[in-house]
């Protein structure tokens, strides 16, 4: 196992509402110096959760929202940041009431992802709801999403499509499709 550099120096160097930059001057184990800088969640994050709701065998619920990021309408699966004292799988199915309109009987957390661990420290619990039913709560979105569904058939065209960017959610994706294949509860 590698080493992990030496931390010679941490300091904020940027700082918003929601993100903090920090400076990391690092040495690594063959006396290499570098300066990183990277994302941090300023002092009050609890992580966040994204779902992979199956409509049934086949479908998997994917919603619609304005991402500042891009600047543009994108598809990508339910998610949401997990509140104070809340577990990963109550968040889930909030979020999944808040933003998509469903609530889920069975709730399955599948791993953890990281979005660009070069320079992001945030990751996100990937949670599989299945056995859905219509319940819906009022979310802090800015305005409705649209909800739509993918086939876990129709993935690799999925990821051809320019408003479906999220790799996050495209792994998660595969990843419940492969898990729901082994256990025989989707045909490909």
């Amino acid at each position: 196992m590698r080493q992990k550099p030496t931390v010679l120096a941490r300091e904020i160097v940027a700082t918003s509402r929601l993100f903090c930059v920090e400076e990391l001057k690092l040495r690594f184990s063959n006396g290499v110096e570098r300066t990183y800088e990277r994302l941090v969640s300023k002092g009050t994050g609890h992580g966040a959760v994204m779902i992979v709701a199956m409509l049934d065998a086949d479908h998997a619920v994917l919603v619609e929202e304005y991402c500042g990021g891009t600047d543009e309408y994108e598809l990508s699966l339910p998610k949401g940041l997990i509140e104070p004292g809340e577990d990963v799988l109550a968040a889930a199915e909030r979020e999944l009431m808040e933003e998509a309109g469903y609530g889920a009987r069975q709730l399955e957390h599948l791993t953890e992802l990281s979005l660009s661990p070069g320079y992001m420290s945030q990751k996100i619990q990937v949670v599989l709801a299945t056995d859905l039913y219509e319940e819906r709560l009022e979310g802090d979105e800015p305005e409705p999403m649209g909800v739509d569904k993918i086939s876990l058939r129709e993935l690799s065209s999925l990821a051809q499509n320019p408003r479906f960017t999220e790799g996050r959610a495209l792994a998660a994706l595969y990843l419940a499709r492969d898990l729901l294949t082994q256990r025989g509860m989707f045909l490909p």
